[in-house]
């Protein structure tokens, strides 16, 4: 039997713990305070596509028979440190998400994730590039929105297609298409994206940053009005691997309640178990977010790009098979 040893070499290891050390060593020098949140909380993800990992607490206290869950993402309790005043915070910590793992996917995964109050999410994504900079030290990123993408590499217009034109896009190119798909607008544009275009993205090393996304893609970032209206997000991508994922901060409490009552609704769609919004989160809404930019970057993927290995099982000690 060898799975009790590390699936990662001890240099890789090594290369980790210096990584963290760098990471740690850019946010003091920019006074950005590190904090830590609950890895086990009372609410799970309302979000579709995640899947929370559920557990059961059994003893005092007066949640005793009560379901709580693994953080998908610290990103709820954060807000609510910003909404307490705390100012711009960061934090490294294990984020976990059920039926996810493969290639650039573990389960359980290391997660940098960060939140500046009067930041844009344009000034943002400076931030980010400069901490790829002095990390992997990489070339200036290149910015692109979804919209010129989908035009560039399809001739779409992406915030307009109609589904059978997306259709069509997709039988062009051989892409064998699910028929639970049906009038799934956001189904069609993510097999487009995944397959034909994600793949180019951040070739040769140098990162690229795309931006504005559609309404239908908001998840929690604030919308900008426009012809089209967009939402104020953006993703990183190096040598087609997506490496972070970014907003401007919705900040309505009213629109967020709305954004989960739908997550729930499409959960119950797809049959999916039924996720109570987080009325925490909405109560520091109601007091204040403070208006914000926010970014998390996947650590173990980060890590796997600047030791140019194939799959993040040669940077992590014991990956989901040998946990």
């Amino acid at each position: 039997m060898t799975e009790w040893r590390p699936s990662a070499g001890l240099e890789a290891l090594r290369r980790r713990a210096e990584l963290l050390g760098a990471i740690r060593a850019f946010f003091a020098e920019l006074g950005v305070l590190e904090v830590e949140t609950p890895v086990l909380s009372m609410y799970g993800a309302t979000d579709p596509h995640l899947d929370s990992f559920c557990t059961r607490y059994t003893g005092p206290g007066g949640v005793a028979g009560r379901n709580m869950y693994l953080q998908t993402s610290p990103e709820f309790a954060m807000k609510r440190l910003l909404a307490a005043g705390s100012g711009p915070i960061y934090q490294i910590c294990k984020a976990f998400r059920n039926g996810e793992t493969g290639r650039y996917h573990n389960p359980e995964f290391t997660m940098l994730e960060w939140y500046r109050p009067d930041f844009d999410y344009r000034s943002l994504m400076a931030e980010v590039d400069d901490l790829l900079r002095r990390i992997l030290h990489t070339s200036p990123a290149t910015l692109s929105s979804y919209a010129a993408l989908f035009a560039h590499h399809l001739q779409l217009e992406p915030h307009s297609a109609s589904i059978a034109r997306l259709r069509d896009c997709a039988a062009d190119h051989g892409i064998q298409v699910s028929a639970s798909l049906g009038e799934d607008r956001d189904g069609w544009l993510t097999l487009l994206w995944s397959h034909l275009i994600e793949p180019h993205l951040g070739g040769g090393g140098r990162p690229q940053i795309v931006c504005d996304y559609p309404v239908s893609q908001a998840m929690l970032a604030r919308v900008r009005p426009g012809v089209p209206a967009v939402a104020e997000r953006f993703e990183v991508y190096i040598d087609g691997v997506e490496l972070a994922n970014g907003f401007q901060e919705l900040q309505d409490c009213a629109e967020q309640r709305r954004r989960f009552e739908e997550n729930c609704r499409l959960r119950r769609v797809g049959d999916m178990p039924e996720m109570s919004p987080d009325e925490r989160l909405l109560a520091a809404l109601v007091h204040g977010l403070p208006a914000c930019s926010g970014v998390a970057v996947g650590l173990d993927r980060l890590l796997l790009l600047k030791l140019g290995v194939g799959e993040l099982r040669e940077v992590l000690a014991f990956p989901f098979d040998r946990a």
